[in-house]
């Protein structure tokens, strides 16, 4: 065979071998792109889109039957004699002692546990001169045997007896975490509005985050400083006090406890993780609550008005509470108290009733005050604010 047949079926060969590589790819390319065009015609993922209205009913169907009217009576008489007329025609003072009047504080609350627990707000239980009930809402109701009110924050756990309805099985909220809310975060509040229309919903967003009010109500009467609550404008009507505020997967995550007395959709709560501290603090003491108590009010006095009044910065005694640990300790009205074991009032902002939270009930501190130009070094043993 000469070079010229040898190089004929080289040729050849190397075509066919190449026409066999071209083949397989274009194979390949058919398959990929068949599978592109059979992926491409499958209908998308089925996304689920829920409405407000679906998310609200959602929520209402959850934790409504775990909303609760607290309701308490009792008797007061007036403050001022008031005119009665005579049947003789003759008209006289009638003297309060001699006419009492009923009385009836509404609130709301949820219920905590199946054995009985109901959270509220401790404003809505203040009245030692009443009976408080309360009833669910499938309308069964229940005496209130027991009230646990904390001594810092208006919160209040009251405990009723499942038995008094038997087959009527109390259901538990869901506590939710309050240190993840974001303003413009959808919120629906729930309760009885103007102390009638039981399980009222409102729904809203969080307004703001971290503000200071007074809480109290007219159904209630008494008022107390809150720092760092949640602001909201889901409607919060007079007898909303201790009611849920929930995120939009049922979760409660704050107590309404106020509303603002000079404007329109702003109203406060708690938020549920200071609740879920007074629980901690309730169940940790087996079943009270236990917090560190000194015994005096103050006024914080800044390190620039120390110096225009030529004093120490620290917390000025406005006031001591009778039989308290300050009282039995010897710590005087006008005294300023500048340390509490060593640790500076004023330094970083730091305040007396911080400083006095982080100790025990009988914790026994050293608090460092000054009165008439002296500084004095006073030993005193913390009692239970629960107690005062």
């Amino acid at each position: 065979m000469n070079k010229f047949n040898i190089g004929i079926i080289t040729a050849i060969i190397a075509s066919l071998i190449i026409g066999i590589f071209i083949g397989a790819y274009n194979l390949q390319l058919i398959k990929h792109v068949n599978t592109f065009s059979a992926n491409s015609l499958k209908p998308p993922a089925t996304i689920k889109i829920e409405s407000e209205e679906s998310v609200t009913i959602h929520i209402v169907k959850t934790v409504g039957p775990s909303v609760v009217t607290i309701v308490g009576t009792g008797t007061t008489t007036p403050s001022q004699p008031f005119l009665q007329f005579s049947p003789f025609g003759n008209f006289g003072f009638q003297f309060p002692n001699q006419i009492p009047q009923q009385q009836q504080t509404i609130g709301s609350g949820f219920i905590y546990s199946s054995n009985g627990l109901i959270l509220t707000n401790k404003h809505v239980v203040s009245n030692t001169n009443e009976t408080y009930q309360v009833i669910t809402a499938n309308n069964k109701k229940y005496s209130v045997k027991s009230i646990y009110k904390d001594p810092i924050t208006d919160i209040a756990i009251i405990r009723i007896n499942p038995n008094d309805n038997p087959g009527n099985p109390l259901t538990p909220v869901t506590l939710g975490d309050s240190s993840h809310l974001q303003v413009g975060q959808f919120v629906v509040a729930i309760g009885t509005a103007l102390g009638q229309f039981r399980n009222t919903v409102t729904t809203g967003v969080v307004s703001g985050l971290g503000r200071g009010i007074n809480a109290g109500g007219q159904f209630q009467g008494s008022t107390e400083h809150l720092s760092n609550v949640i602001q909201t404008d889901a409607a919060i009507n007079p007898g909303n006090s201790g009611g849920p505020l929930v995120n939009s997967s049922g979760q409660v995550i704050g107590m309404n406890t106020a509303i603002a007395q000079n404007g329109q959709n702003i109203g406060f709560a708690i938020p549920i993780n200071s609740v879920k501290n007074a629980l901690n603090n309730f169940q940790s003491n087996g079943g009270h609550f236990a917090q560190a108590f000194l015994g005096v009010s103050y006024t914080t006095i800044s390190q620039s008005l120390a110096i225009l009044n030529n004093v120490p910065a620290g917390a000025y005694v406005r006031s001591v509470v009778s039989g308290s640990p300050a009282d039995k300790a010897g710590i005087q009205q006008g005294d300023i108290i500048i340390k509490v074991d060593n640790k500076r009032i004023g330094l970083n902002n730091t305040q007396l009733a911080t400083l006095i939270n982080r100790h025990k009930v009988g914790d026994t501190i050293t608090i460092s005050i000054w009165r008439n130009g002296k500084i004095l070094n006073i030993s005193v043993t913390l009692g239970n604010a629960a107690n005062f």
